[in-house]
């Protein structure tokens, strides 16, 4: 859900980033898009977490977007995730969090989704993947396009455990379980990187059949966005590593 309340305003970014000169170069780059502006900069995760608190919030006007930086001092970017999420409140949701990170720190990448991130995105991807990812995260769609996407989720479900519970009585499961067929072979496209686009090719419908089914796979598995319901299918087993 974003924050914005006027549809018609540009999307309000936050960046934090322990080093200046790349949270400089990525508010030069921001705020040159019409649609976006840079309304808060932290320089680790604890000025972020009291920047973003929601009564903070209340006084500085909503922020739909931060991006989050991994390794920070004083307070790293996957605890400050974690407490910026779970502060929020139907009155003032928490923005949408995308994770900054590189290929060596998957395991990062996977303990920031379950922390609450809606996505991740190389911090030395080029200036249009960034501005995507922020406009593609603000619309609520997590999965961020296009090769870098599936190149972290191969990566990112390398991370976790070869032997996935499969029992029926894990939580994973029992939520996959909910799932009708369609639905699953949905949530397994979507483990495999495919875009909304992608997967109505693959299975010979409308977009907005597929959006339908997204959304209802999204409700029965309890998940935020698209990269946690991914991370719940591999954990499920419904899905695992290559394939």
């Amino acid at each position: 859900m974003s924050t914005t309340t006027d549809p018609g305003a540009p999307v309000r970014v936050a960046l934090v980033d322990d080093q200046q000169l790349v949270r400089a170069g990525f508010r030069m780059v921001i705020d040159s898009q019409p649609d976006l502006e840079v309304v808060l900069e932290a320089g680790d995760g604890a000025q972020a977490v009291r920047a973003l608190d929601p009564a903070a919030r209340t006084a500085t006007g909503p922020v739909d977007v931060v991006l989050m930086d991994v390794r920070m001092p004083t307070m790293d970017g996957l605890a400050a995730t974690e407490q910026i999420v779970s502060r929020a409140t139907p009155e003032a949701p928490a923005p949408r969090v995308i994770v900054l990170t590189t290929f060596d720190l998957d395991e990062y990448v996977l303990t920031a989704i379950r922390a609450g991130a809606s996505g991740f995105l190389l911090k030395d991807a080029p200036p249009e993947e960034m501005l995507a990812a922020i406009r593609t995260v603000h619309r609520g769609d997590a999965v961020i396009a296009p090769s870098s996407t599936r190149r972290l989720l191969e990566h990112l479900v390398t991370a976790l455990p070869d032997d996935a519970p499969t029992t029926d009585g894990h939580p994973a499961r029992q939520a996959v379980d909910q799932l009708t067929d369609r639905e699953r072979e949905v949530l397994v496209l979507m483990a495999r990187g495919r875009s909304n686009t992608e997967i109505g090719r693959d299975l010979f419908v409308a977009e907005a059949t597929v959006k339908t089914h997204v959304g209802r796979i999204l409700a029965k598995l309890g998940a935020r966005d698209r990269v946690q319901a991914v991370v719940v299918a591999y954990e499920a087993g419904l899905v695992r590593p290559g394939a």
